[in-house]
């Protein structure tokens, strides 16, 4: 599978990240990134991307951005999530996405995410948190 240079494969996973991915990541903190190359299985019978996949990306781009970008990293619940579809993706799509922290507060916290294919943004998301306690270093690993 072609993934763009320095993504590396995500360094957490989950039963539903196995599901979806593989996912990639390129930096850290605050300047997470997360790939994924669009495969037929996240596709609708349109043939393009399905818009609940664009929203788990989106929400787990969200979520491991704010989690670790502080120290320890926070342990967070989704509160509420809001997407904008402004485009398509297509098997084959290189989607990647960039987080916008807005605040990281003491029991909630905000974000916006955008999802890209290549200079074109096709997706828009707002997230709220609940911040729920640290994470602990075994939880980090898996």
């Amino acid at each position: 599978m072609n993934v763009p240079p320095g993504f590396k494969p995500l360094f957490r996973t989950s039963p539903v990240l196995d599901l979806i991915g593989p996912l990639y990541a390129l930096g850290e903190g605050e300047n997470l990134v997360l790939g994924l190359r669009a495969e037929a299985k996240h596709c609708n019978a349109r043939g393009t991307v399905h818009g609940g996949m664009l929203a788990t990306l989106a929400d787990v781009a969200l979520g491991y951005t704010m989690a670790f970008s502080s120290e320890p990293p926070a342990g967070l619940v989704t509160a509420n999530l809001s997407l904008d579809f402004a485009g398509t993706a297509q098997v084959g799509d290189w989607l990647e996405t960039h987080v916008d922290i807005q605040k990281q507060g003491s029991r909630l916290s905000f974000a916006n995410c955008y999802i890209f294919v290549g200079e074109q943004r096709i997706v828009r998301a707002s997230a709220v948190f609940l911040v729920a306690g640290p994470i602990d270093a075994k939880a980090r690993l898996e």
